[in-house]
Order: C-alpha cells, then structure tokens, then sequence
C-alpha cells in the first residue's frame, strides 16, 4: 500500500525572528535614511543571499551606495547607485518583487542543484522562469530521495524555514526491509549516535505493509544530510524506497505528480510567511 502524502500535518514551532545585530559605527551612510527598503531585507528577498550574509557584507565594507560604505538598515532609494565586492546591482527591478512559493514534486533521480557536470537532470529546469531573481531551493533531497520540496524567489524565506534554530519540522514516508519491533521504534525516538552526533525522530509510526517491507511515517527536525536513512540504518534494517511528505505545515498534495508543481496560493502564502516571522 503506497503512504497518503495528502495527510493533515501535524503542528510545528514557530519562532520570533532574532532582532538584527548592531551596526559598526563608522563614517558611511546615515541608517536613517528616509522611504525606501532596508538593504539588507530587500537584497536577501532577491535572493541575493541570506540577510545575515548580507549584514556581514554591510559590517565588512564590502557594500557600496553612492561610491560610500553603507550601515545596517539603510533603506535604499530611487537613484541609488549600489555595489557589491565592486560589482554593480540593479537593485530597483528587486523592490517591488512579489514572494513565490512552489510546492515541487521531486522524483528518484533528479538533483537539487543548478547544474550537474554530469549532465543529470536537475530540477530547477523544470520550474517557470523568472524574469526577476532566481528560484531557491529550500533544503536538499538526495538523489535517491523524492517528494517535497519548497522552491521560492524570497532569500529570507528561504533562509527562515532551513535555520536549524527554528526546528521546522520534516516529515517523511519510509519503506523499510527488515524487521522492526516496537523496541526499535522506542530507541529512534529517544536518540542514537550518528558519526556526526546524536540523533532522534520526533515521531515515527507505522502506516501499513506486510511481510519484509512494511511503510513508516518519520519527522525529523534537522537537515542534516541523509539523516532519516542514516537513523534507519543505524537499527540494522534498509530504507527500500524514501518520500519527504511535509515542510513544516506544508504538505505535498496528491494531485502533484513527479516533475510537477504546485504554486502557493495567496492564503496558503500568508499563513507560510506569518509561520517564519515575516
């Protein structure tokens, strides 16, 4: 029996966002800057990087406006001239950019990157083109791995739901070959050691199957690489076959096949935003 992937999700945390750090005081632009959109904010909406990055950016001197090192939260405005590392930035065409969502059904054999140097397919060429920014992948699924992933044009978003500090919730549908007791179970939860350190589901229960291969539903709150498979194996029994199901409340609907898409709608897109803090 194949797992529903179209179940209510379970509730997950959801975490104030961490006031930014102060700015270095030094001769630059002033931070009061009136109108416009703070720097850092609108540079990471576009994905330029995460707004962290880009404040360490701002504190090293490695922006520009106006030919003048710039503070945090300066809000940029019409005529600006910005530059990053030397390299100028049309920031304008990023100010008014809408927020997308995408809910991707990867299937097995697909990366989740740009481009493969061995010409494996990827899934970015199976997304809609922007004419602004670029789509960000929100976490990994390994090639072998399908399901759910998040794709959007916000950094920060994108940068919100991957933080370990927020523990957004992943939940997995599992085929498992081998026996596994309710002993088993018990000690998944409670936490083993991993080569990279300890780790535990936060849930994990049996869906269906008989005989050698049997379903589990599993959630995890880290993103660490190859987690749910390496957890498993650390019990002696194999993942046959893997399928991420959530991304904290977002679930893969079952209409979505594999190489498809479905893009958030305004009230899902809200609720998803208002769950990160922004």
């Amino acid at each position: 029996m194949e797992p529903n992937p179209n179940r209510k999700p379970k509730s997950a945390p959801v975490r104030k966002p961490r006031p930014a750090p102060a700015a270095k005081t030094s001769p630059s632009i002033s931070a009061a800057a009136a109108g416009g959109e703070r720097i850092q904010k609108l540079l990471a909406r576009a994905g330029l990087g995460s707004r962290r990055e880009i404040e360490r950016w701002i504190t090293d001197g490695k922006l520009l406006v106006n030919g003048n090192p710039v503070q945090l939260g300066y809000h940029l405005k019409p005529g600006d001239h910005l530059q990053i590392n030397g390299r100028i930035v049309k920031w304008e065409k990023y100010a008014e950019q809408p927020t997308r969502v995408l809910v991707y059904h990867k299937p097995v054999g697909e990366l989740v990157t740009r481009r493969d140097p061995e010409g494996r397919p990827v899934i970015f060429t199976q997304l809609p083109r922007l004419q602004v920014g670029r789509w960000i992948a929100v976490g990994r699924l390994d090639i072998n791995t399908s399901g759910l992933i998040l794709v959007t044009n916000n950094g920060e978003l994108a940068n919100r739901l991957m933080h370990p500090s927020r523990e957004v919730e992943r939940e997995y549908a599992v085929r498992i070959l081998g026996e596994v007791d309710d002993a088993m179970l018990e000690r998944l939860k409670q936490g083993v050691e991993l080569d990279d350190g300890p780790a535990h589901f936060e849930d994990v229960s049996f869906y269906a199957g008989e005989g050698a291969n049997k379903w589990f539903y599993a959630t995890v709150k880290q993103g660490r690489n190859r987690l749910v498979r390496r957890l498993w194996e650390s019990q002696g029994v194999k993942v046959s076959r893997l399928i991420r199901v959530r991304y904290g409340d977002v679930t893969l609907p079952e209409r979505v096949r594999a190489h498809s898409f479905y893009e958030l709608e305004a009230k899902e897109l809200a609720a998803l935003m208002e769950f990160v803090g922004l």
